[in-house]
């Protein structure tokens, strides 16, 4: 059996290692762990989007379960309609920042939280050629659906955003139309870039990636802020009104400090991951707001957020998730509530953020076989002499990505330029294997 799930739901190039046959066999399982059950179905924008939530839905139908299809939706809809108008799964056909010749499948349960990995793996023990066939279920047309998704965000906030410039980016994706339309709701002047559609430009050269074009916008609309979300509209990055980046490391911070004054902040507590700046727990510390780790990967944020009964976690990629809002990451409720901060404080992004991050060295490297290249014994050796030599100031990670073929090398350390050379010596190698 294949393992068909990573860290964000099934992921692959279409055609490829993301098929319709797969897409029929999720539908088709899920009737095999409930009976008749009632799904709801939505997609980004890709080209393979409209096949894979066809195939999917047949696979339901085959199988005696009930379909609505809402269309295109970020993918916090699906999880706030399926947990707020009665399904029992939700399903979101995307590759999230993916390039479009990708796609993926996330599934929700019934309260809106994606599977866990048991979950995950329950359901694909049911993956087989033995389809049900000789059952029906009923489709729906659910468009109608996405106008709750809106209400939802709107209802969000009590702030009025007259005279507020924000630009936004939808990456060509699933924001495209309802992220403009809820700040425009909302009283705000939106600036749009790359709110498009035509199914081969989702994450091209635009969103939350390729932050410089949000930036560019910024500075010549003058305008207060910018937001920048992915393909599925579940993780954002900001930009000031000077032009400097926010991440969903700094946008965390600022949701932290201003939850705790409110005394909205549990426990007083945020969650964040292995990758989440050393620097923030500082800040964080010196605010009496504690950080808690785990692993890289948005579910895992959340599962350790219920644990501990907290409602405020993140990732740096941008994921953020307010509990008392939502159940994943929504790149457009987390704009929401920065604009609503900054409107009710009278204060910028760049007078927000206090906190001195450490730096950072990022890298991807694209591999053929990510887990050959985790268990190489060169590779173990280097990252231990690293680890060693910039301890205990700095640290290191070294893991395979849970939507690509690629490693992913983190370096965190005072000394900028000492990271990027012990990033170039990993890459090196790795490179090499």
């Amino acid at each position: 059996m294949a393992n068909y799930f990573g860290t964000d739901g099934i992921r692959g190039e279409y055609g490829k290692n993301l098929t319709a046959k797969i897409a029929f066999s999720v539908g088709n399982a899920l009737t095999q762990i409930k009976t008749n059950p009632k799904i709801i179905i939505g997609h980004d924008t890709r080209t393979s989007a409209d096949v894979l939530t066809l195939s999917l839905a047949s696979g339901v139908l085959q199988g005696g379960g009930n379909v609505v299809d809402v269309g295109v939706i970020p993918t916090a809809g699906i999880s706030f309609l399926t947990e707020n108008e009665g399904f029992d799964y939700g399903v979101m056909i995307t590759a999230s920042h993916n390039p479009p010749a990708y796609n993926g499948i996330k599934v929700f349960d019934s309260s809106g939280r994606k599977l866990l990995d048991s979950e995950e793996e329950f359901l694909e023990n049911f993956f087989s050629n033995n389809f049900i066939s000789e059952k029906s279920g009923k489709f729906e047309n659910g468009k109608a659906f996405q106008k709750k998704y809106i209400e939802h965000l709107i209802g969000s906030t009590d702030i009025d955003l007259g005279g507020f410039s924000v630009c936004l980016d939808a990456s060509n994706g699933s924001s495209f139309a309802i992220g403009p339309r809820v700040f425009e709701t909302l009283g705000a002047k939106v600036n749009k870039i790359f709110c498009k559609n035509d199914g081969e430009n989702i994450n091209i050269n635009c969103g939350s990636l390729h932050i410089e074009n949000l930036v560019q916008k910024v500075l010549e609309t003058k305008s207060k802020v910018g937001f920048a979300f992915d393909g599925d509209a579940d993780r954002v990055l900001a930009v000031g009104k000077s032009g400097e980046v926010f991440d969903g490391d700094k946008l965390l911070y600022i949701l932290a400090n201003f939850m705790k004054q409110k005394g909205l902040l549990y426990a007083n507590s945020v969650v964040g991951t292995s990758h989440t700046n050393s620097g923030l727990m500082v800040g964080l510390n010196q605010n009496k707001i504690n950080l808690i780790r785990t692993d890289i990967g948005d579910k895992y944020v959340i599962d350790a957020m219920d644990k501990m009964n907290l409602c405020l976690g993140g990732e740096q990629s941008g994921h953020i998730i307010i509990k008392n809002y939502a159940q994943t990451g929504d790149g457009i409720l987390t704009a929401i509530k920065i604009c609503e901060i900054m409107k009710k404080t009278g204060k910028n992004l760049e007078e927000l953020f206090d906190a001195k991050l450490i730096p950072q060295t990022n890298i991807n490297i694209n591999v053929k076989d990510k887990i050959k290249v985790l268990n190489n014994e060169e590779l173990k050796i280097l990252t231990n002499k690293i680890a060693n030599e910039i301890a205990p100031a700095g640290r290191i990670l070294v893991r395979a990505s849970g939507t690509e073929e690629k490693i992913r090398i983190m370096i965190e350390h005072p000394n900028k330029e000492e990271t990027q050379r012990y990033a170039d010596q990993i890459k090196t190698l790795i490179e090499k294997i």
